[in-house]
C-alpha cells in the first residue's frame, strides 16, 4: 500500500501513512476543510411534478 500524501510505501505504524508526517499532513486537511464533498444544488421541479415534502 501507498501513502496517499506522499506515494512512499505505508508503514504499519503510521498506516495507511509512511510516517507522522503525512498523517499530520493528512489531519490537517481535514481540519481546515481542504477535503470537502462538492454541494450541487437540486435542479428545480419541473412545472407539472408533485411538490416534494421532506
Amino acid at each position: 500500500m501507498k501513502c496517499p500524501i506522499c506515494g512512499r510505501p505505508a508503514d504499519p505504524a503510521y498506516r495507511p501513512f509512511c510516517s507522522k508526517r503525512c498523517a499530520d499532513v493528512d489531519l490537517a486537511k481535514w481540519l481546515n476543510g481542504s477535503y470537502a464533498i462538492p454541494a450541487t444544488e437540486d435542479e428545480p421541479p419541473e412545472e407539472d411534478d408533485p411538490p416534494v415534502h421532506h
